[in-house]
């Protein structure tokens, strides 16, 4: 079988680790060459190496308008376009709206939720440039589903999710051939789980997030990676202001 993208290029924020490292591998093995995106540059030089001569690394503060501006330039520049944008870059935050401070409320948009707008704004001419592309926003099952300790986390990844639709209807009534959807995943085993591990260990961790899945265990990353792999390939042409649930039957109760 053709590889599921040949012939694409993608940029993958938050390509050191976790989602966008699972991603970023599973576009380069289908054929698509990549930009991975990251502020931790040793970890994203890595994946770069890891993945070989399709794949460059570019710095990127995804906070930062300007650093937006230049990855997608040195993307272009690189690869002679761009037809994939993976929005995978997030914090978490565990805290209820009475205990979050307004600084903590503000970094967790501003990475979760800010960094998604940038990444659209600057991404739809360079795509139209490339003759249309797909952008796929990383949201999570809590911006379906909220939880009472969950405020911020809750509140951006909501955004994300509004933010995708309004971004297809966009691109679609424009004509861009620009596809816009959002994937909401649950509790994956990434580092964004570290915290919780460290605090009561990784099995036990673990096992408590897999009691509230009623598949019965954490999903890996490549789960949600080969979710992503059909956003960002033609065989999913038509599909545009959708969410992608990966969420092991979470939202089905």
């Amino acid at each position: 079988m053709a590889a599921r993208v040949a012939g694409k290029v993608a940029l993958v924020t938050g390509g050191a680790s976790g989602l966008g490292r699972a991603s970023a591998l599973l576009l380069a093995r289908e054929g698509a060459r990549v930009m991975v995106a990251d502020i931790a540059e040793a970890a994203g030089k890595a994946v770069a190496a890891e993945i070989g001569e399709a794949a460059r690394f570019v710095r990127l503060d995804v906070t930062k308008e300007a650093d937006w501006q230049a990855a997608i330039a040195a993307t272009v520049e690189a690869f002679g376009g761009l037809h994939i944008l993976l929005n995978s870059a997030g914090i978490g935050l565990t805290k209820d709206v009475e205990q979050i401070t307004l600084e903590e409320w503000h970094h967790v948009h501003a990475v979760d939720l800010d960094s998604v707008f940038l990444g659209c704004k600057h991404a739809i001419s360079a795509m139209r440039k490339s003759g249309g592309g797909s952008i796929i926003n990383i949201s999570s099952i809590a911006g379906i589903i909220g939880g009472a300790n969950m405020a911020a986390y809750n509140s951006a990844k909501a955004g994300v999710r509004l933010l995708s639709k309004s971004v297809a209807l966009h691109c679609a009534k424009n004509g861009d051939n620009i596809r816009c959807n959002s994937v909401h995943p649950t509790f994956i085993d990434t580092p964004i789980l570290d915290s919780f591990k460290a605090a009561v260990g990784a099995e036990r961790a673990l096992e408590k997030f897999a009691r509230q899945v009623p598949l019965g265990r954490v999903g890996e990353p490549n789960d949600v990676a080969y979710g992503v792999l059909y956003l960002a390939s033609d065989e999913s042409k038509f599909v545009t202001g959708a969410e992608l649930v990966i969420d092991g039957g979470i939202s089905a109760r």
